[in-house]
């Protein structure tokens, strides 16, 4: 149920962009149009996952879904503004659910997240992955 990670060295000056989905196809698609545009790209289909490749891989930036079981996107967003090393990677949420909470929306506000909505089409994709990772 774990996707392999795909990285590339470290040492490149490729920026590496993980993405945390439990949609298997949605964390495919989104890796192979960001590959296009030259970007690393490491993906995981659960959040546990994700938090251990955060830790390991030290990605650039964060595309995260907010609706998995067990660890949701605002637990693991919680997750990754609590350890120093990964407190300022930018992340976004991008969501299905148009109906998020109030205070949800305020919550991922104030750990520092921005929020999409999907269909997150390839233009889009691209422009969020560039404003979270400048060249």
């Amino acid at each position: 149920m774990i996707a392999p990670a795909e990285t590339h060295s470290t040492e490149s000056a490729t920026p590496t962009i993980l993405i945390v989905d439990d949609d298997r196809s949605v964390a495919d698609t989104f890796a192979r149009m960001l590959k296009l545009e030259g970007f690393s790209v490491a993906t995981a289909l659960n959040a546990e996952r994700g938090l251990e490749l955060a830790d390991n891989v030290r990605p650039q930036a964060i595309i995260l879904d907010m609706r998995m079981p067990i660890t949701n996107g605002l637990q693991f967003l919680r997750t990754i503004r609590s350890k120093p090393h990964l407190v300022d990677i930018p992340v976004a949420i991008v969501t299905g659910d148009y109906f998020l909470a109030e205070p949800i929306q305020h919550e991922l506000k104030a750990l520092g997240a921005s929020l999409r909505f999907k269909p997150l089409w390839l233009e889009d994709l691209v422009a969020l992955a560039k404003t979270m990772v400048p060249a």
